[in-house]
């Protein structure tokens, strides 16, 4: 059967000796295994979709579900500006790579992609990197069904002035049920009004921010507890990123 989609390269992996095969995020299809043949080859037509992070309109054959045979397909966005940056590259790669190891392949929806598509998008624009990344590690969290709650207490629903963060639990504690976790972050309020953002807003929406380098530290290590506690997923890309951090001026 003959299939048309939009998606997003998340993953793209040699496949014999002029081969690739390619892991798209849909809009309509979920995740999608598509195998280019000779998209290796230097003057293959194929090459430039196969690339990471290509947003394109995807023809394919495929019989009985499994691996696709990429026909043919145009570009629609080609993000080159996130290969040539290596720390652009790590943020995207970090982003693709938690999407496709959080996202089953018979899940299917549209949000999934249309926060990849905007934070890819975040990325190209010159937007904080690692505001859009914490941004869309919150909207992976709400999608697979781990949303934090930080408007109101996550224990007892009592909306206060608590700083008290709990990534065991999921979200904010008030200042009575702090002991249910001593383990809880106390959050700056620059962090909190961060965080009560990122739960609202969505990806699509997100404008210049601005924000400390103190607050995006600890930004950064809150939104690694609710990462590691919640999804306790380990990704090769993290691991990239975090020594790109240490030698980031």
């Amino acid at each position: 059967m003959l299939y048309r989609v939009q998606g997003i390269v998340i993953r793209s992996m040699d496949y014999g000796e002029g081969n690739k095969i390619i892991t798209l995020s849909t809009d309509t299809h979920g995740k999608i295994g598509i195998l280019a043949r000779g998209a290796k080859k230097v003057k293959s037509r194929h090459a430039a979709l196969t690339q990471p992070f290509t947003y394109g309109e995807y023809m394919f054959f495929r019989q009985n579900g499994g691996l696709g045979t990429l026909n043919q397909g145009e570009i629609i966005e080609s993000h080159f500006s996130l290969r040539e940056d290596l720390f652009l590259t790590a943020y995207a790669a970090y982003a693709c790579e938690l999407l496709d190891r959080t996202l089953q392949d018979d899940e299917v929806g549209s949000f999934w992609f249309s926060q990849l598509k905007a934070c890819l998008e975040g990325l190209s624009a010159g937007k904080d990197p690692q505001v859009v990344v914490h941004l869309f590690e919150m909207k992976i969290l709400q999608a697979a069904g781990y949303g934090p709650s930080f408007a109101s207490c996550v224990s007892c629903g009592v909306s206060d002035d608590s700083p008290y963060i709990s990534p065991r639990l999921g979200g904010r504690l008030c200042r009575k049920c702090r002991h249910q976790d001593p383990a809880a972050v106390k959050a700056s309020p620059g962090v909190l009004k961060l965080l009560i953002l990122f739960e609202k807003v969505d990806l699509r929406r997100l404008g210049n921010v601005e924000v400390k380098e103190e607050t995006k530290r600890e930004l950064q290590t809150l939104m690694r507890a609710f990462m590691d506690i919640q999804l306790g997923l380990k990704l090769k890309s993290q691991h990239f990123l975090d020594q790109l951090d240490k030698y980031e001026i």
